[in-house]
């Protein structure tokens, strides 16, 4: 060799989210591998390279490629390290831990590892020339899944053809010639020599043998969106003829980490995944709150993963159940408490202020306790209409003990008692606790009332109900602004009392007539 052309380019292993095993993609050259190259060119006499880039370029190339074991599929490696029985090599490079147990996850998943050892399937797996997954479906379906097996270690060599794996196995059976498909025929045509007797011909059965966790379930609503068995959401351009299939089995996507957009799938039929998945279908039981319908939900799921085939209600759901995902639902919604029970919390956080040692009720504590105050009183509510119509006024007093009710009471009682004996409701929600009552309700009062040792907040009001004074002096409004609103109000209503010395007058519930 005299003469060397460099592209500038190579190919490299690459783990591909997107397929779930290692792809060639096409990168820029290291320098050193550039190097390896221009050295090619004058081995055995004098030689020229062609690089096909400027030296600018070069300065951004990088030193070394980095070691295959950081960037490629790990699951061969874990096979083989199991079938040694090695759990833990000194590698010069030790591969990531995160790839490397999720390559032994999927090992256990297919059923080639148990715990840290190898299983029967395993050393069966070991002995084919493909992907850990490939190799399962080639030793359950049998030989007719090597033409599948052979497209999936491949590039696509169909590339506008939409979403159908089909069309790409219909083109292989064909006599179309075509470098790409010749080459994956040939490789078919090898793995069929090592494969077993066919048992599954249907090529969705199979790739659901190669991809248990990618069996998508076509969600509610237009768009055409899936949920995967193994958890995760995918999408297709509406356009694809596979839009509407309810169940597919997706083989491929472009890896986008949250909603991925799926490149091929086939479809696959229910009764289908019974048939060869049937040992991964599972009834469960959930109690959960449903935000969507506003209750808690008691139901019984059969499941492939994280898809539901079928439900049904779960009649007799534990109670303890029901009320714990009730609580989840109240956590959500919010606490929604009755103008009582914010009466009775607005009480204690006031004497709190004023250094009473009482329960902490402020909302945020109320929603992180819920179980200590209000699980054991909860009942048979399920539902938000029927959080919002409970009382839980008696749960709140029931955080009391017996001196803190009898502080609570003394210091800050709910009603304020006038010198008639009316008892009026005190506002403890306001910023200040408040009672609003008619001007003569308090006439010969000289002593203005206090709630957990401080004024209470006084709304004078007129005969009519609107207010005319706010005060937290009574004794000083008596003296100073009364005789003004006395002229007011005696202009406005002529035919009540409104007496010039109100601190020594005689209180009336209602307006007194001139006689």
């Amino acid at each position: 060799i005299r003469v060397v052309i460099d592209s500038g380019y190579t190919r490299r292993a690459r783990f591909d989210p997107g397929s779930g095993m290692s792809r060639l993609v096409t990168e820029r050259v290291t320098r050193a591998e550039a190097e390896q190259r221009r050295g090619r060119a004058g081995r055995v006499a004098d030689g020229v390279c062609y690089r096909l880039w400027t030296k600018g370029e070069e300065g951004a190339l990088a030193q070394f490629a980095p070691p295959e074991i950081e960037t490629g599929d790990l699951a061969g490696l874990a096979l083989e390290l199991a079938e040694w029985g090695a759990c833990d090599l000194s590698f010069l490079t030790p591969p990531p831990d995160g790839p490397l147990s999720d390559a032994r996850a999927l090992l256990v998943d297919l059923g080639a590892v148990e715990g840290t050892r190898i299983t029967d399937h395993g050393r069966a797996l070991a002995r084919l020339p493909l992907h850990p997954r490939l190799g399962h479906m080639l030793a359950l379906a049998g030989r007719s899944a090597a033409p599948l097996a052979a497209l999936l270690s491949d590039r696509d060599p169909i590339r506008a053809a939409g979403a159908d794996l089909s069309i790409r196995l219909d083109a292989l059976a064909s006599r179309r010639r075509d470098p790409a498909l010749d080459r994956i025929r040939a490789e078919a045509s090898r793995l069929s020599r090592v494969a077993p007797a066919t048992r599954i011909s249907d090529p969705s059965a199979q790739a659901a043998l190669a991809y248990p966790d990618r069996i998508a379930l076509r969600r509610k609503g237009r768009s055409p969106r899936w949920l995967l068995s193994g958890g995760k959401g995918v999408k297709m351009d509406a356009s694809d003829p596979l839009a509407a299939s309810p169940l597919l089995v997706v083989v491929d996507t472009d890896g986008h980490p949250t909603e991925a957009s799926i490149r091929t799938a086939l479809p696959v039929s229910e009764s289908t995944l019974r048939d060869v998945l049937g040992d991964r279908v599972m009834w469960t039981r959930s109690v959960r709150w449903s935000s969507s319908s506003g209750r808690v939900v008691a139901e019984e799921e059969e499941r492939l993963g994280a898809i539901v085939l079928s439900s049904r209600r779960w009649k007799d759901a534990p109670r303890a159940e029901i009320s714990c995902a009730m609580m989840d639902g109240i956590r959500r919604l919010g606490l929604s408490l009755s103008p009582t029970a914010r009466q009775l919390q607005a009480r204690v956080t006031v004497l709190r202020t004023a250094g009473h040692d009482l329960p902490d009720m402020a909302d945020e504590t109320l929603l992180d306790t819920l179980e200590g105050w209000l699980l054991p009183r909860l009942g048979d509510v399920r539902t938000a209409s029927g959080w919002k119509a409970l009382d839980v006024s008696p749960s709140l007093r029931a955080m009391l003990d017996w001196r803190q009710a009898q502080v609570l009471d003394r210091e800050a009682p709910p009603t304020f008692e006038t010198p008639l004996g009316r008892k009026v409701t005190i506002d403890y929600t306001a910023p200040d606790p408040e009672v609003r009552l008619r001007v003569q309700e308090l006439f010969g009062t000289r002593l203005h009332p206090s709630v957990a040792g401080r004024p209470l907040c006084v709304t004078l009001l007129s005969p009519a109900g609107r207010p005319v004074q706010t005060t937290m002096d009574l004794p000083g409004f008596w003296a100073s602004s009364y005789a003004d609103v006395r002229k007011e109000m005696k202009g406005r209503y002529p035919k009540h009392h409104w007496p010039e010395d109100p601190a020594a007058a005689m209180p009336g519930p209602k307006s007194t007539r001139r006689e």
